[in-house]
């Protein structure tokens, strides 16, 4: 089982009862020590003190804020956890919204929450409760030195809580706003029509992250003392007219791909009548 991210009770109303949260997804991705390039050792980071122009053991660090430039103030673990909220042990939910009202630029980071102890009964009744109105919870919570607003919405088996960005923390840019009014009725029919042609189900499990798998294979290459072969360049066409350019991209989208073993019966079929002739 993974290890517990947050524990505490989760309310509503005036019902409660005891949840774990656990992580729901983390990143993979290929991490590089740093080595001297002399003789290949592993460099090592040291904690160092400009006052004293030394090193200095972990155990001699201490948290600082720094207030104004240079001068700080020393904080405890202690102390942080003095000034805690109570929502660092309760997840009060505040309110129910419709789940298309939630913008996905607001959601963060994403955990499992799975009842604990005696919570089984109420969290599969909001669970529920969940699914069948299309509702989401709206709570706060405080972890990792902070406090979070969160969606609790329901998963194919269970409670998923989702971290918000505050609405100060969303980069709201004018540049990002689209003229319309370039779009021509030939061309939004065209590509509705490509997006049609190109409509599948969301299969997640079918995606790869190719770079970490180019990764691995020139690491396993470098390890057979092999030489490390470029990845070939895409060639991108030049769009000069964009109407012909989405012609193109949906008659290529409608064309069936024609498999080896189809092509196969067809080719020789085509050679038998040639071979009669030339038989003849």
């Amino acid at each position: 089982m993974a290890s517990t991210v947050w524990k505490g009770h989760l309310t509503f109303g005036l019902v409660s009862f005891p949840v774990r949260l656990y992580s729901a997804a983390r990143s993979e991705s290929i991490s590089f020590n740093q080595l001297h390039k002399q003789d290949n050792s592993r460099i090592k980071q040291v904690l160092y003190c400009q006052v004293e122009d030394k090193p200095i053991p972990r155990s001699e660090i201490v948290k600082g804020y720094e207030y104004e430039k240079d001068r700080y103030v020393v904080i405890e673990d202690e102390e942080i956890k003095k000034v805690a909220p109570a929502s660092a042990k309760v997840m009060e939910i505040l309110e129910f919204v419709k789940s298309e009202q939630v913008d996905p630029i607001y959601l963060e980071t994403s955990y499992y929450m799975a009842p604990d102890e005696a919570g089984e009964k109420p969290y599969a009744l909001l669970f529920d409760a969940l699914k069948k109105t299309g509702y989401v919870g709206v709570a706060k919570i405080a972890m990792h030195n902070r406090e979070h607003i969160v969606i609790l919405r329901p998963g194919p088996s269970g409670v998923l809580l989702h971290t918000m960005y505050y609405t100060h923390e969303i980069r709201k840019v004018d540049e990002f706003r689209t003229d319309l009014s370039l779009v021509k009725e030939k061309e939004l029919a065209l590509a509705t029509n490509l997006i049609e042609a190109l409509a599948a189900e969301f299969e997640p499990e079918k995606y790869n992250d190719n770079y970490r798998e180019n990764l691995l294979r020139m690491i396993e290459a470098k390890k057979q003392g092999q030489e490390v072969v470029a990845t070939p360049e895409p060639q991108q066409a030049k769009v000069v007219d964009i109407l012909e350019a989405l012609k193109a991209s949906l008659a290529m989208a409608k064309k069936p791909a024609a498999s080896a073993t189809a092509a196969e019966p067809a080719a020789a079929a085509e050679e038998k009548p040639a071979r009669r002739r030339a038989r003849g």
